[in-house]
Formats: structure tokens, C-alpha cells, sequence
């Protein structure tokens, strides 16, 4: 697929932001609360990566992502940069993708790692072959965030901040940003927490 730029923000070639706005998804609203779904999945340097992985970490945060959407590429290199604040807090942070890469091959596992070097992540970019993962965490849209406490008890579910292509918002993270500092001193994020807008999963049919 090619990328056009779009009033400083990225947009499939030939689609219109209106158009990608009609057709964008939002989080499902997972309850609060909700454990952490267990997972082993590859990385896209290869290595295998567990949720046990990080059992002493005082917070981690899973965002399903993706390299198409133009939604995630909207705030990716932001989004790098405000997880990056958090190296030293303890937050542990996966970048999982579930798409399916057959249909959408700039979501392939070669792709990814391009993106993520691209946006200088430095957290763990997981492919969801099976999309059971994602499934199973109640993943709707690219991005989409579930925040999660020491217990890895779902603490927050929702927007990275109030920013989307085109509609001139400055991206801060101030959202995602706030509800990491809340959970890392050990408190709750106060609702309402707002939903997360963003390319639908692509789900196999």
C-alpha cells in the first residue's frame, strides 16, 4: 500500500480523511479490572517474548499497533518518545500486532520491524499470528492500550490523547501519559477514560 501525506499526517493513497474517519473503530471498553490475558509470542527481532517476562514490573502497558493504519502512524514517534520518559519508573511496554498480514502485507513481521525502528521504539514489537491474542485481550482498533497495575489487573483502556489525523489536536500523550504516572504511584485513573479511535483489527474471516 502506498502513503500519501495528508495535512502533516499520514493516509492510504487516494482515500480521503473523511473517509478514514467513517471508517475507524474504537475500543471495546474492556471492564476494569480484567486480568491480564497470558501470552508467548515472537518479536519481530526474533526473540520469544512471555508475559512472565516481566512479572516484577510495577505497571506494563500492551498497545496493539500496527505499520498501515494511519492512525498509528499518526502518533507513532510521540508515542515513542512519552514511553521513553518511563525507562526508568519500571514500565514494561509490548507493541503487539494481530492484523492479517496476508491481506495487509505492510503489516508483515519485515514491515514491523522497519516501523519500529522508524519510531524509535525500544519496547518488544510482538506479532499475533493466530490473532488469538488479540482476541483474548479484547483488542478493537490500531492503537489501542490496556494500561495494566502490578497485579496486572486492567487499570486503564483508552486514548493515547485527544489527537487524530487531521483534526489539528497537538499530539502530547497527556491521556496515556497521566494514567502511567497514576498506576505507577499505585492509583487509580479516574473514569471516564476515553475510548480509543483507530483502524479496525483485521481480523481473518
Amino acid at each position: 500500500m502506498r502513503y500519501a501525506v495528508v495535512r502533516g499526517s499520514w493516509c492510504a493513497a487516494g482515500t480521503r480523511l473523511g473517509t478514514i474517519r467513517t471508517m475507524a473503530a474504537t475500543s471495546t471498553m474492556v471492564p476494569l479490572g480484567t486480568p491480564a490475558p497470558d501470552f508467548v509470542l515472537p518479536a519481530v527481532d526474533g526473540r520469544n517474548v512471555d508475559l512472565r517476562d516481566f512479572a516484577d514490573a510495577p505497571a506494563m502497558l500492551v498497545a496493539f499497533l500496527c505499520n498501515h493504519c494511519p492512525y498509528v502512524r499518526h502518533v507513532e514517534k510521540s508515542l515513542g518518545s512519552t514511553l521513553a520518559e518511563f525507562d526508568d519508573a519500571g514500565l514494561a511496554v509490548v507493541g503487539i500486532c494481530c492484523n492479517d498480514s496476508e491481506s495487509y502485507p505492510d503489516d508483515s513481521p519485515d514491515r514491523l520491524a522497519e516501523q519500529a525502528e522508524r519510531a524509535g521504539w525500544s519496547f518488544p514489537y510482538l506479532v499475533d499470528e493466530t490473532q488469538e491474542v488479540g482476541r483474548a485481550y479484547g483488542a478493537a482498533c490500531t492503537p489501542d492500550f490496556f494500561l495494566y497495575d502490578a497485579e496486572r489487573r486492567l487499570a486503564y483502556r483508552g486514548a493515547y490523547d485527544g489527537s487524530t489525523p487531521g483534526n489539528n489536536v497537538p499530539l502530547t500523550g497527556d491521556l496515556l501519559r497521566d494514567a502511567v504516572i497514576r498506576v505507577l504511584g499505585g492509583q487509580a485513573v479516574p473514569e471516564p477514560h476515553k475510548p480509543s479511535m483507530g483502524c479496525s483489527i483485521k481480523w481473518r474471516t
